[in-house]
């Protein structure tokens, strides 16, 4: 796992870096969640709503809507597909988005027809951390 400006930020994931999510493909389902980046932003989570499964998303639209109490806001799908599995445990333990955004705190599993993380604007490895980092820079972000 890399640490840039005290953030984690796994290498093997793919990363919307600009609206702080992360993808982990697991054959033809994506699985998706919020980077510690956002949640440290977002600070305690006090609640999420999700979207149900079964529900067709386009990119850019809302998976999930989480609340802080310092920001509400969308969590979006970085591709098209249909959902076909939510984490319902985020509604009674919203706090797992900030104890363990890359584990028990994924938010939804989407499923795609074809999963092409260049059309998608996703990055991953070295240049995902990169870009992260150029990113965290520029908006003088820390989670320290």
């Amino acid at each position: 796992m890399a640490e840039v400006r005290s953030c984690n930020l796994p290498d093997d994931l793919y990363y919307l870096v600009d609206r702080h999510v992360w993808v982990r493909p697991e054959g033809d389902v994506l699985v998706i969640g919020l980077t510690d980046v956002a949640q440290n932003l977002a600070k305690t989570i006090i609640s999420v709503s999700l979207k149900p499964a079964g529900k067709a998303v386009k990119a850019g639209r809302s998976l999930a809507t989480v609340e802080s109490g310092k920001w509400v806001g969308p969590v979006p799908a970085p591709v098209d597909g249909e959902v076909v599995e939510v984490n319902e445990t985020l509604t009674s333990r919203p706090g797992l988005l900030n104890s363990d955004p890359y584990g028990e705190g994924w938010i939804a599993k989407v499923r795609v027809a074809a999963f092409d993380p260049a059309e998608a604007g996703l990055v991953t490895g070295d240049e995902g951390i990169a870009r992260y980092q150029a990113f965290l820079e520029e908006q003088g972000i820390s989670c320290a």
